[in-house]
């Protein structure tokens, strides 16, 4: 059977549409809302939340002998307010593998308690060079010399917290999503990229007609970004999982921005083997380009769900994507051939 036309523009668009949701780790609300929005128009869609808050998303297929799970997560690095300075300013306490300088700089939003939100930036505590010189360039970033300069009338603790802002608020950076020459440059494409990939194949299947080989589970993660996020809510009867998740590139690394990657091995060992050489089938009947690759530092959600004790096969795909957690970009291409991937795995018994 040939898989479906994936379109581009919306792939593009719901991608673009997603960056700009806030959603660090804790705070995915709004973006799962997003995608549960987008898939609730198709009847044959069983559309859930799990206790812990993520969405599941069952579809049934022509058999449910061996049902499948699909994984990605929506969640992101960010970070909470830590402490109020003596000066107004924030200290912050990072969610996630948050580079510090990849953040220098970046413009922020406070994600008010009550409702609302408070623009700033984050910076170095010192950062005039006209004032410190060349302490500047020297001293080495952490969470204790950094602070958020609020985009409001504060200079002490005081007027900051008549501002509405407690301790524990999230904080949210800005993605700086840009489309260009096939390009998309944003910050969060871990996993968003991922998601958009499955939405794309899910909508491409449903209006061509298609219904996947076996019961298949979508489950949207939320907490991915700090190592337990599909831990749960993936149902035991399933006995593959598909973790669709950023391809890291590199010095030493095979994967690139314009190639899905199956990743064979991370900082948790292999991937099931039976199952990846199933996933290379897939993509060489499919004419899919791919890459193969090993992350030395990178665990997924497929990992959590089996140190949880879930007894799956379990394989890894996911398009190539820049300096991960920094000002991430990958390739349409890249996005493509995943979703296509996707669609095959899906239609294949």
């Amino acid at each position: 059977m040939s898989i479906p036309v994936i379109n581009p523009d919306f792939l593009k668009q719901f991608l673009v549409d997603l960056l700009n949701i806030d959603s660090p780790t804790g705070f995915t609300d709004e973006a799962l809302t997003f995608i549960e929005k987008t898939l609730s128009i198709y009847p044959q869609l069983e559309i859930s939340r799990s206790r812990k808050g993520a969405l599941v998303v069952c579809w049934e297929g022509l058999k449910s002998d061996a049902p499948r799970a699909l994984t990605a997560h929506v969640d992101t690095l960010g970070a909470m307010v830590k402490e109020i300075k003596p000066n107004g300013r924030l200290k912050l306490s990072r969610i996630g593998g948050l580079i510090l300088n990849g953040v220098e700089t970046e413009g922020c939003r406070v994600l008010l308690n009550k409702g609302g939100k408070i623009r700033g930036s984050y910076l170095f505590e010192k950062a005039s060079v006209h004032v410190h010189g060349n302490l500047v360039n020297e001293t080495r970033r952490s969470e204790e010399n950094m602070e958020v300069r609020l985009d409001a009338r504060s200079t002490n603790a005081a007027e900051t917290l008549a501002l509405g802002i407690q301790i524990g608020d999230f904080v949210a950076f800005d993605p700086r999503v840009e489309v260009t020459e096939g390009f998309i440059r944003s910050r969060f494409l871990d996993d968003k990229a991922g998601v958009a990939t499955i939405v794309a194949s899910i909508r491409a299947l449903v209006e061509a007609g298609l219904q996947p080989a076996q019961t298949v589970y979508f489950h949207f993660s939320n907490y991915e970004e700090v190592g337990h996020g599909a831990a749960t809510g993936i149902p035991d009867c399933v006995q593959e999982l598909l973790a669709v998740d950023m391809a890291a590139i590199g010095d030493g690394q095979n994967s690139d921005e314009f190639h899905a990657t199956l990743c064979l091995k991370d900082s948790g060992g292999p991937y099931h083997h039976g199952m990846s050489q199933k996933l290379r089938q897939v993509a060489e009947q499919n004419n899919i380009p791919f890459k193969t690759d090993i992350y030395p530092y990178y665990g997924s959600d497929g990992e959590a769900f089996w140190r949880a004790g879930g007894d799956v096969a379990l394989a890894l795909i996911g398009p190539g994507v820049d300096a991960s957690h920094n000002y991430e970009r990958t390739h349409l291409d890249a996005l493509l051939a995943t979703s296509n991937w996707i669609s095959a795995y899906l239609l294949t018994d």
